[in-house]
């Protein structure tokens, strides 16, 4: 990882390629951030359309940036009405299976306002990078949630 690669495959502009698990961090900050505050404009910014999130029961494509805002732009107030106002994105595994697709697995711990933790989900994201070399996420793979709640 942090390796600079050029990649000139697949018909696109050469686009200098990094591999680093900082940048994907900084990612999952800024959504759970967004995530946090009921920012679903922000949360958008962070994806490419089309994408796909897929868990057990459910198989959902995603077409338009506006479903991602309308989505996540509710998801404070559900987390809320659980007890939960807070998280952080915790990178369980990160693997680069190309120089522009990442494939992270990510613990969200679940906080109350003080800080404690009243239980967890994990998803995995796979995130892809454009042509400008920017990464977004691309699909979500929802693996389920545990709660001491």
């Amino acid at each position: 990882m942090g390796t600079q690669r050029k990649s000139g495959r697949g018909g696109g502009a050469s686009v200098a390629l990094e591999r680093n698990e900082s940048e994907i961090q900084e990612i999952l900050d800024r959504l759970a951030d967004a995530v946090t505050e009921g920012n679903g404009k922000a949360v958008a910014k962070l994806w490419a359309v089309p994408a796909l999130v897929l868990g057990d029961t459910m198989a959902r494509p995603v077409s338009t940036l506006l479903e991602v805002e309308q989505f996540f732009g509710g998801a404070k107030e559900q987390y809320n009405a659980r007890g939960i106002s807070d998280t952080r994105a915790e990178i369980v595994e990160l693997h680069w299976p190309t120089p522009r697709i990442a494939i992270a697995e990510v613990r969200w711990p679940w906080l109350d306002a003080a800080g404690v933790e009243k239980g967890d989900e994990v998803s995995s994201y796979v995130f892809r990078r454009d042509d400008a070399g920017k990464l977004k996420i691309q699909a979500v793979i929802m693996h389920g949630a545990s709660s001491d709640m």
